[in-house]
């Protein structure tokens, strides 16, 4: 029912089913993998009202076995792809899977699909930094880019009352600087070439 993708891998099919509605990838050598696409093969579809909610478990958390739910997919969005590079062990929350036997190798980390409720799957929340983004690199650099210098400048704020009198500084209002941060962050997410005009 299910199929599991790595670039520059074979599809996986092949899921063990642990449960009645609890599948499972191994997923080895997975500290080299940045993106896992998970889909329905289209053969069978879910039963009416249900979904399959995808986790993933890395190994080596203090903590033991612990899964990170990463979202889902349904018979209306059948397949998904998630970013698990930069996803930590051990930080997860509750989960359909409990104990399973980890896998052995310290590099096999495991992709699950739980089948639940459509109402349960959108009451869940994904770890943020599994989404896999749809900005581009320059639109990500600038927002980047412009955090930076938001964050450097309000380093150097101070109230006007702790400011020693320099008639050779030129001091530039907060306010000016967040207004301008907020402007061309705007008109970024409005059109990313705004700036070519």
């Amino acid at each position: 029912m299910f199929g599991c993708l790595v670039a520059g891998r074979l599809v996986q099919t092949d899921a063990q089913q642990v449960a009645s509605d609890k599948f499972v990838f191994n997923l080895p050598d997975y500290e080299h993998v940045n993106h896992v696409v998970v889909f329905l093969l289209g053969t069978v579809p879910f039963p009416e009202g249900l979904g399959g909610a995808v986790y993933l478990c890395v190994p080596g958390g203090a903590a033991g076995q612990v899964w990170q739910l990463l979202g889902f997919i349904t018979n209306e969005k059948p397949s998904a792809i998630f970013r698990i590079s930069g996803l930590k062990a051990g930080e997860g929350s509750s989960h359909p899977f409990g104990m399973m036997d980890a896998p052995a190798a310290p590099s096999m980390a495991q992709v699950g699909v739980s089948v639940e409720g459509l109402h349960l799957l959108a009451q869940q929340t994904p770890v943020s930094s599994s989404a896999v983004s749809t900005l581009d690199s320059f639109t990500q650099f600038t927002q980047k880019m412009l955090d930076s210098l938001f964050n450097f400048t309000s380093s150097f704020a101070l109230s006007q009352s702790r400011m020693s009198p320099n008639p050779s500084e030129m001091f530039i209002p907060a306010s000016s600087i967040r207004r301008w941060y907020e402007n061309f962050q705007r008109r970024l997410m409005q059109n990313p070439n705004f700036w070519k005009t």
